[in-house]
């Protein structure tokens, strides 16, 4: 599972005020090829990580764009997966590099559901201060030191019953640290009162828990 914490103040009432405070995990297989976040695109004004898995190469699990698109993805546990469903990370990429608001595209994903296995969607447009989420089931989590158990969580508990119940004591936490599956990247967006967005990603590198990389990227929203 994935987590997000997010704030979202469209209009601070101080300059010292963030508009945005996004923090967020990516759990995934340490198999699972992925690109560390950053710019792609025609312009290169989308920000994000990439899969590169066979199939699904281009999706996203959480992206910023220079004109104030943002989107992020979670995963909803469920008893069967459908391996014909189209991949999740594609609803994140085809976001930022539209030009539909966010209650628009959302509107087109709702009714296209039903292609995908389950998932929770955030989209945003921070310049006209809206944002708005999708969840195609409901799903949650808490939120506690690393590697602190986040039970019992109704929301958590009801995703797949009897299927998710044996994983969650593995899952439900922060940090998942498991033999082949974890917590593989930790990021924060901050984007202040005037648009200035600081991007900040922690990588694991490669399938090695005890190696990790920091970058970060600062750019200006697109007036």
């Amino acid at each position: 599972m994935c987590i997000i914490f997010f704030k979202f103040d469209p209009r601070p009432v101080s300059k010292n005020a963030y508009r945005l405070i996004l923090a967020a995990n990516r759990d995934e297989f340490y198999h699972r090829p992925a690109r560390a976040a950053d710019f792609w695109g025609s312009n290169n004004e989308v920000l994000s990580g990439l899969d590169m898995e066979e199939g699904k190469e281009g999706g996203t699990w959480l992206g910023i764009s220079t004109r104030g698109k943002l989107a992020a993805l979670t995963n909803y546990l469920q008893p069967r997966l459908n391996h014909n469903a189209r991949g999740r990370g594609e609803l994140v990429a085809q976001f930022l590099t539209s030009d539909m608001d966010s209650l628009s595209y959302l509107k087109k994903v709702s009714a296209e559901g039903h292609l995908y296995n389950g998932f929770n969607l955030i989209a945003a447009d921070l310049r006209k201060g809206r944002r708005h989420l999708l969840l195609r089931k409901p799903g949650g989590a808490g939120a506690c030191c690393p590697g602190a158990r986040q039970l019992p969580d109704p929301a958590i508990e009801a995703q797949g019953r009897e299927y998710v119940r044996p994983i969650l004591s593995k899952y439900a936490a922060v940090c998942v640290r498991c033999p082949d599956y974890g917590t593989r990247t930790n990021t924060v967006i901050l984007v202040d009162a005037d648009g200035h967005v600081t991007f900040t990603e922690r990588s694991m590198l490669g399938s090695d828990p005890t190696r990790w990389e920091t970058t970060t990227h600062e750019f200006r929203l697109q007036s």
